[in-house]
């Protein structure tokens, strides 16, 4: 006969999850609404119908919504979209706040 192995329950964890943040964009006179849209669904994983409501909110009241993710991730995502749109030439801003 087999001992079987000690099983330990654990009922609280010590694991701090990371704070959420708010991704919002930021409306521009400059940036086209395609490249908007684009920037949405590659580097912020959105469906085109979505990013397309996302860019006509931004451009009709200057700023809108994008997700909530994790601080890190936020980050992450904000850094991409600008440098894409610094290559590109164009000033697109995004910036975060925290849930």
């Amino acid at each position: 006969m087999h001992a079987l192995p000690e099983i330990q329950i654990i009922s609280e964890t010590d694991t701090e999850l990371e704070p959420l943040y708010r991704i919002l964009i930021h409306n521009d006179s400059t940036t086209p609404m395609d490249f908007v849209v684009r920037v949405l669904t590659t580097i912020f994983f959105l469906g085109t119908p979505n990013a397309m409501d996302i860019m006509l909110k931004a451009h009709i009241t200057g700023t809108a919504y994008v997700q909530t993710v994790s601080r890190s991730e936020a980050e992450k995502r904000v850094n991409k979209a600008h440098a894409l749109a610094n290559a590109a030439g164009y000033p697109l801003q995004f910036s975060m706040e925290q849930e």
